[in-house]
Formats: C-alpha cells, sequence, structure tokens
C-alpha cells in the first residue's frame, strides 16, 4: 500500500522530470529527433514507416519508391538517438556512448533491411531547438549516420560501445537519396 511520502516523492519525482509541466526533457528530444528526420525523409521524397515497438534497436524505417538499378522501393531501417551534449562531437566526427544490447541488434551481419544509426544533436536550451517566423523555419539541430555494417564488432565486454559517426555523414536529403540509390543499386558498398 502507497504511503503518504511514496506520493510525496511520485510528485518530486514528476516534477523534476516535466521541467515546466510539460513533457519530459527526453520525450521531447525523442520526438523532436522524430520529426527531424521525418522532415528531411520528406523533402527528399522519401516515407516514413513506424514500428510499434523498437525492440529490434529499430526506430522506423525509411523507403523510397524509386525504382533502382536493382531493387524497387529501397528501404532501411534507422535507430534513433538524441542529445544535447556538445562534449561528443570532435573535429571529425560525433563519439557516440550506446548500449551494447541494442548495438548488438543494430550491427548484425545477417540482417535482411540494412540498418543506420542517426545521432541528432541539439542545442542545449529547448528553447533554441527551433525558430518560426512568416518567412522561415530554423532549427540548430544536425544529425550525424553510419552505416551499421561500418560499425565495429562488439567486444562482448563491456555494457557500453562507442560509436563514431563521421562529420563528413551529415543526414540531409542530398545523403538520404544516396543511401538509398546505394542499397536499391545494390553497388556493393554500404549496405
Amino acid at each position: 500500500m502507497a504511503t503518504v511520502e511514496d506520493d510525496i516523492d511520485v510528485r518530486a519525482s514528476n516534477a523534476r522530470d516535466l521541467v515546466d509541466g510539460q513533457l519530459p526533457m527526453t520525450a521531447r528530444q525523442e520526438h523532436f529527433s522524430l520529426a527531424f528526420t521525418r522532415m528531411v525523409a520528406y523533402v527528399a521524397g522519401c516515407a516514413v514507416k513506424t514500428h510499434e515497438t523498437d525492440y529490434e534497436g529499430v526506430d522506423i524505417t525509411i523507403t523510397s519508391s524509386a525504382d533502382y538499378k536493382r531493387f524497387y522501393g529501397a528501404e532501411f531501417d534507422l535507430q534513433l538517438k538524441c542529445t544535447t551534449q556538445k562534449r561528443y562531437l570532435a573535429s571529425t566526427h560525433m563519439a557516440w556512448p550506446m548500449k551494447v544490447k541494442p548495438y548488438r541488434k543494430l550491427i548484425r551481419p545477417n540482417r535482411f533491411i540494412p540498418a543506420y544509426l542517426g545521432v541528432l544533436l541539439l542545442p542545449e536550451d529547448a528553447e533554441e531547438w527551433l525558430s518560426v517566423d512568416e518567412d522561415r523555419l530554423i532549427t540548430e539541430s544536425r544529425m550525424y549516420w553510419q552505416a551499421a555494417s561500418r560499425l565495429e564488432p562488439d567486444d562482448g565486454v563491456h555494457e557500453t560501445k562507442t560509436v563514431y559517426l563521421p562529420r563528413a555523414n551529415l543526414f540531409d536529403g542530398r545523403r538520404l537519396l544516396e543511401i538509398m540509390a546505394n542499397i536499391g543499386d545494390d553497388g556493393g558498398g554500404v549496405r
């Protein structure tokens, strides 16, 4: 049976998590990363499939309706992460610490659908995530990506694995279409 003290602890915890009485910051980051990815995908002419759960280490699947050299309708699974921690960003890459269990699922070499990891970097102040006026919508966020097939195997010893996402792998419409063409043409490169 819950006590008065338990109720006070729950309310105090909720107040900290909700910050200003709204969604917790982690939920805001999760939804913002999904919205960011959707905007890039839709501008590139791709579609997004959602998943009921991310048990398989997949948040969404991005699909194309284009007819490529080898395949029609290329697609890939995307595991999304989001952070406000600029300390992960170096001059040539973003170093992202990932829990081993979802990492192992992401890098499985026998995946039927190619998988990618995307990490969205947001400003620390949520009010700076997005600016909207009558002329434009601006975000200072950016996402870096890497094909799971390019990630190192897990050593089986540690609870986290640091993933290196090249800063050259900026997630934008042009790069998204390059990923789709590589998958659809079965170019033998990054899947």
